[in-house]
């Protein structure tokens, strides 16, 4: 992949439809030929008016002008129909490959952004790389067609017109766009940077709202999100004034192709008709007209090939093979590991763990341990630092897609909820649920008198997701998935977290007993910060690594590792929240 220029892997993700792109090309030429025929016939009917013909020599030309004139308007506007539909397709492709690729791919490249950089590429990213169809690829292709056909025209008439036309033209599209795109080059990924960087404030502030105020660090946050638009409306503007002293340059040019069509035209006058000599001197204007939107067709090939290199970054289209799933025994699965986990290694845990079949393990520590980090390690969604986790002998890393969802889940506190229904929001760990296993799911987990209340039983539509869910609910909502997968090995953080304390502790006996909640044969590891008294499974606790919160007094550190990759005081902090 070195080497090679982002923009072709961002042609590779979205896979224009070529037929239609053409169409849109061929449109937008002939709408431009109808303005040079329209340019043409238009000095023509105007040095012959002059002569005073006929009114019958006239006609001819009086209805050519008035055709022209109104294809150019139709054409243009289909051509825009056309390739904005192209272009939107094309995004709409392009994303689909994305989450296709993060999902087959590693899994350690979405976890290593924040979610707000994560919208950032998915969304604005996608968007400017599909912007470069409309806006460079279809101006620059007409505007080369429409240039030779104008240049052509000309050289019937005049070839001393033709020849300062075309280096006039070459002036106009080739060393204006160039020094466009150099002068937007070096700010554009600035700007970028500040785009993606206000997204993670904001996002931050939305997210986070309820931590951050009773910190006192909410205003703080959105002061950040609001100095990063500034930033990047700053950088923007500095592109723009650079990009200004190239805009300059194709005036320049009209004027010079003008000027010297008239010195040729001049010269050629004692040989040629008054409505040829017209011809020659107006055509050079509306030869110009495809150039003047190669300026900025240049300024977005540069800010598509970042955003190319942006999503192929996230989303890289090689992966090496994995091999063919391994038939592991469903009653039989055991974890080995002997990691080094976290998210920076100034901030780690050194751990070996052997955990067989229907082992029950408590990690324990107070916040900013690693616990949360430990868990994905185990799950193989955030790459070890150092070592290896290893299923029945076999390296996570190699596992089959399939065969490590169905052998190793990790549920989050903060597990999304979508905005569909009940039923919906559970089947999504496993599709093959009957809605009797669902209801007694829930019921297991207590939440059987709130599903008795709901209007549609699970038909109900949580509205707004998480928002349509208490708290305490959405905890056993998320833990009912858990049961309910197929991972043999199920890893849960902080599953009784804001839950009185009467019902988490009696929920995290039951889920560290043997049989509980859990078969027998299933393993179970649970994160939390503490255990209920009298509780039968072996613990591991973890101890505040250099820098982590321990307890009061630290409202600052703890509203610091709430903000995403900068604090608001501009020190580097971790990426992911703690447990």
């Amino acid at each position: 992949m070195r080497g090679r220029d982002p923009l072709r892997a961002g042609w590779d993700l979205l896979q224009p439809r070529l037929p239609r792109l053409l169409l849109a090309g061929l449109l937008g030429v002939l709408s431009l030929c109808s303005a040079l025929a329209l340019a043409g016939v238009s000095a023509w009917l105007i040095t012959r008016a002059w002569q005073m013909p006929p009114v019958l020599d006239l006609t001819v030309a009086v209805v050519a002008v008035r055709a022209f004139a109104i294809s150019r308007g139709v054409l243009h506007y289909c051509e825009r129909l056309v390739s904005h539909d192209t272009a939107l397709r094309a995004a709409g492709t392009a994303r689909s490959q994305i989450y296709r690729r993060l999902a087959h791919g590693p899994v350690d490249a979405a976890m290593r952004l924040h979610s707000g950089d994560l919208v950032a590429r998915v969304g604005t990213d996608v968007d400017a790389l599909a912007d470069m169809l409309v806006r460079a690829v279809l101006p620059i292709g007409v505007a080369a067609v429409l240039s030779v056909i104008a240049t052509v025209v000309i050289a019937v008439i005049s070839p001393a017109a033709a020849a300062v036309l075309a280096g006039c033209l070459l002036v106009a599209g080739v060393v204006a766009p160039w020094l466009s795109s150099r002068a937007a080059a070096a700010q554009e990924g600035v700007a970028r940077q500040h785009l993606s960087e206000r997204d993670v404030s904001a996002l931050l502030a939305l997210d986070h709202a309820p931590e951050l105020r009773i910190a006192g660090l909410l205003p703080a946050v959105i002061a950040e999100s609001q100095r990063r638009q500034r930033a990047w409306g700053w950088a923007v503007d500095a592109a723009a004034k650079r990009a200004a002293i190239a805009a300059a340059a194709p005036t320049a040019a009209i004027g010079a192709g003008l000027l010297g069509a008239v010195v040729a035209g001049i010269g050629i006058a004692d040989a040629v008709a008054p409505t040829t000599v017209a011809i020659l001197m107006l055509l050079p204007l509306s030869a110009f007209e495809a150039t003047t939107a190669l300026p900025a067709a240049a300024i977005q090939l540069t800010r598509s090939r970042i955003a190319a290199r942006r999503l192929v970054d996230l989303a890289p289209p090689e992966h090496p093979a994995r091999p063919a799933p391994q038939a592991h025994p469903v009653a039989a699965v055991r974890l080995h590991a002997d990691v080094r986990s976290g998210h920076h290694s100034d901030h780690s845990v050194q751990v070996e763990l052997d955990l067989e079949p229907g082992d029950r393990l408590a990690i324990t520590g107070p916040s900013g341990a690693g616990k949360t980090a430990l868990l994905m390690t185990l799950a193989g969604l955030l790459a070890p630092l150092d070592g290896h986790v290893e299923v029945d002998g076999t390296a996570l890393e190699v596992l089959g897609e399939h065969e490590l969802h169905s052998t190793v889940g990790f549920f989050a506190e903060d597990a999304h909820v979508f905005g569909t229904t009940v039923r919906d929001n559970l089947l999504v760990v496993r599709g093959d649920c009957g809605d009797d296993e669902l209801v007694g799911t829930l019921e297991r987990v207590g939440l059987g008198l709130w599903l008795a209340g709901l209007p549609n039983g699970l038909a109900t539509v949580l509205a707004g997701g998480a928002q349509a869910l208490s708290a305490g609910q959405r905890r056993r909502l998320l833990l009912a998935r858990a049961l309910l997968s197929p991972a043999r090995i199920v890893l849960l953080d902080e599953p009784t977290e804001h839950l009185d304390a009467g019902d988490a502790e009696d929920l995290l006996r039951a889920l560290v007993q043997s049989p509980g909640l859990f078969s027998a044969e299933r393993t179970v590891v649970v994160a939390t910060h503490h255990l209920p008294d009298n509780s039968e499974c072996r613990q591991l606790s973890l101890a505040p690594a250099a820098g982590a919160l321990t307890g009061s007094g630290c409202r600052d550190a703890a509203a610091e590792q709430l903000i995403g990759q900068r604090g608001v005081s501009g020190q580097p902090y971790p990426q992911q929240m703690s447990s």
